[in-house]
């Protein structure tokens, strides 16, 4: 064996967890040697929270991230036991996938998936310290003292980064329960002077299937018949299992009330920010003082295994005192703990302190993705790790920067979020947070993203041409409804008066009946059905595209608006300090965040319309003075 060609390689991604599974996948299909380091070879994508993938806005970076090429929806539908799809009712912009999983099939598909993928390496290794000269990172050294070397590194250390996980007063090193933190990395980047802080988060207790009384609660099917999350997926073949809704109660409340200093949260032992979104139990009781009952909702971990997962009891309260929290609940009476419920804090790295490619400002080649930039949820990891690996493996290979903005996905919402706003807690993707989420929808992510994909050579000319042979049919079926006219037929009144939908009078398009609230594309097959069967994917975007016609193109005039911003760069040369007319905070603000386009700088907290005008005319005078 050549010592040398097995240190040496183009990409070293540091942790395995869902954004270090994503990031040495997309290094190693872009044709770069990488090296996937985990310090256990048998928790790879592991879910040590909820066993569930997707949910509101977290759909829709995981279909961005399949469309992108990336893993995390094929493995999904591989290990789904229940799928649901969230806001039936609403529109479709906020129309999301949410599966429950076998965590454990999860985590052996990921780890199949990584081992057969060619120009990837995987190896159980934990890193110490980063190799770094002149600013640059050259590599990594492991616990051992081994030397692996790269010009680009990516971390993604989830919550291992100095974490420690706390059970009532009992305090561990460890990244998970049960594994190793890791210290050494965690103080060799706060000597490096990265501006780092803590953050908090929890899992609830898990709980013997057979020591509950399952009909105490009310049950949840899965969808009769499950949407796939890739658009790869041909069939779902896992057995589905139910859900089981319960509620907490006055007497489970008072526990909690009444030992408040005994847990770690409220006790002064935790000193990280809590996610606001995803408050732990002792937060609900504290913060929500009136409410009578919380929901609990019980989810199998697995199908070959008796662990329940009880959302909604997370908390950091000792395991005596979980006893009487769980069993004061209707059915759980005699529940048996498998595993209690504890808080982890961990280091996180301020993501200012990032380029919009999550390269560090810091140090060239270095790359931070997932829970290590403040963010929380594995479609966050997932979706950052994707972004690393494909701008990590463009800088090897001397390719334009990866940056998708905010009107191409909600991929480019939350980096930009991160890289120009920063984040004091826990980040969570929510479809509030994008501004153009009626073009940004879980059913059309790979008809924006395909061409993206293909060119940084993500997925293959056979899915780009699936992706434009559906965009051609979507296009013709369209002009076809805006054309085709039904008249006032006796047949056609009485198919419209079955529909609850008033008559015609005179000849109309079906494009206006398929704008009426009750008439969906199926109907139109009883009026003037089209001369060839046309795909469930091609008339599910029919239907958005005549539907919500008046929206959409509001949204492309606003897109067209922001585009102007973002196509006017900031020269890395521009010296805030002779910029006359901003202020002394706006200029502090530019200096950290070193915006690279006028949008972006626009989005910057405190950013006002005056100092943007400012802006304009200092970079019109800059380049004007460069040209001369």
């Amino acid at each position: 064996m050549n010592f040398y060609a097995d240190t040496q390689y183009d990409v070293v991604v540091v942790g395995a967890g869902h954004a270090g599974c994503e990031a040495a996948l997309a290094a190693a299909r872009m044709g770069c040697a990488t090296l996937l380091l985990t310090i256990d070879m048998d928790k790879i994508a592991a879910m040590p929270c909820s066993p569930s993938i997707g949910g509101m806005a977290k759909g829709q970076l995981v279909k961005e991230i399949d469309a992108l090429g990336g893993h995390m929806a094929l493995i999904t539908d591989r290990s789904a036991i229940q799928f649901r799809t969230l806001n039936t009712r609403k529109g479709p912009a906020v129309h999301s996938t949410r599966t429950q999983n076998d965590k454990a099939l999860y985590s052996r598909h990921m780890k199949t998936a990584l081992e057969t993928c060619p120009n990837l390496d995987l190896k159980q290794a934990m890193v110490k310290a980063l190799i770094i000269e002149n600013n640059q990172i050259k590599g990594i050294v492991d616990a051992t003292g081994y030397e692996y070397f790269a010009p680009c590194v990516i971390i993604t250390t989830g919550t291992f980064l100095r974490g420690t996980v706390h059970i009532g007063a009992t305090r561990i090193d460890a990244g998970r329960a049960g594994e190793f933190s890791s210290i050494d990395l965690g103080r060799h980047l706060s000597d490096l002077g990265f501006d780092m802080g803590r953050m908090k988060t929890g899992t609830p207790p898990r709980l013997h299937a057979d020591s509950i009384d399952f009909s105490c609660f009310r049950r949840h099917m899965s969808d009769s018949e499950p949407i796939p999350f890739s658009f790869r997926t041909a069939a779902i073949t896992t057995p589905m299992l139910p859900s089981f809704m319960g509620h907490t109660n006055a007497r489970t409340h008072d526990i909690v009330r009444s030992n408040l200093k005994h847990s770690a949260l409220y006790g002064g032992h935790i000193k990280g920010q809590s996610a606001r979104y995803c408050p732990s139990f002792e937060d609900k009781i504290v913060k929500f003082p009136d409410r009578d009952s919380h929901h609990i909702i019980l989810e199998y971990e697995g199908i070959h295994t008796k662990e329940i997962y009880a959302s909604g009891l997370g908390n950091s309260l000792p395991l005596e005192i979980q006893y009487q929290v769980v069993r004061s609940v209707k059915g759980l009476e005699q529940a048996r703990i498998m595993r209690p419920a504890y808080a982890i804090e961990y280091d996180f790295v301020n993501p200012l302190e990032l380029f919009p490619t999550l390269e560090t400002k810091r140090i060239k080649g270095l790359f931070l993705a997932g829970q290590i930039n403040g963010t929380s949820g594995y479609e966050e990891a997932g979706g950052q790790g994707l972004w690393a690996g494909i701008n990590a493996a463009g800088k090897v290979q001397k390719r334009p920067a990866f940056v998708l903005d905010r009107s191409q996905a909600y991929l480019g919402v939350m980096i930009d979020d991160l890289v120009t706003r920063g984040t004091t807690e826990p980040y969570r993707m929510f479809t509030s947070r994008a501004e153009y989420r009626l073009m940004l929808r879980e059913d059309n992510a790979d008809l924006r993203l395909a061409d993206i994909a293909f060119e940084y050579g993500l997925i293959d000319a056979d899915r780009l041409a699936l992706c434009r042979e559906i965009q051609e049919q979507t296009r013709k079926e369209i002009h076809r409804v805006r054309q085709m006219v039904v008249k006032p037929e006796t047949a056609v009144n009485q198919r419209l008066s079955d529909l609850d939908s008033p008559p015609i009078s005179t000849g109309v398009k079906l494009e206006q009946l398929l704008k009426r609230t009750e008439i969906d594309y199926q109907n139109l097959m009883a009026f003037a059905p089209p001369l060839e069967p046309v795909p469930a994917r091609v008339a599910r975007q029919v239907e958005i595209e005549i539907k919500y016609e008046g929206y959409i193109t509001r949204q492309l005039n606003e897109i067209k608006k922001f585009k102007h911003l973002e196509r006017i760069h900031i020269p890395a040369r521009l010296d805030y300090g002779n910029v006359h007319g901003l202020s002394n905070e706006i200029r502090e603000k530019l200096k950290k965040i070193q915006p690279e386009t006028l949008g972006q700088a626009s989005r910057i907290d405190g950013m006002t319309p005056a100092a943007i005008s400012v802006m304009m005319v200092a970079i019109a005078a800059f380049n004007t003075q460069k040209s001369a």
